[in-house]
């Protein structure tokens, strides 16, 4: 069993930066691709950025060229999202996965860009 822990959510205002960080424990072998999922009141859980064992990466239109998911560790148990130039539209929980959509989830981590 695999358990995910984000830090690093908060409020900012528009045009600002914040790092979201998540760290997993348990049973990880063979899992190949970690991500960052996001849901905004109202709307469905959508992928902002994956990166897979191979250092592949798939970003969210919305996101690219803002937003950077990046690996830790050599043991892929820790992954970031740094995230710049935000925008209302970025809030949002915003949640880690590890294996895809059938994989592992974290509790969620809230993120609020409002002036």
């Amino acid at each position: 069993q695999v358990q995910l822990v984000e830090s690093g959510g908060g409020l900012v205002q528009p045009g600002g930066s914040l790092r979201l960080s998540c760290a997993a424990s348990g049973s990880i072998v063979g899992i190949y691709v970690m991500g960052w999922y996001r849901q905004a009141p109202g709307k469905q859980r959508e992928l902002v950025a994956s990166l897979t064992n191979a250092g592949s990466t798939n970003y969210a239109d919305s996101v690219k060229g803002r937003f950077t998911i990046s690996r830790d560790n050599a043991k892929n148990t820790a992954w970031s999202l740094q995230m710049n130039s935000l925008k209302p539209e970025d809030t949002a929980v915003y949640y880690c996965n590890l294996g895809g959509i059938s994989g592992s989830w974290g509790q969620g981590t809230q993120v609020t860009v409002s002036a």
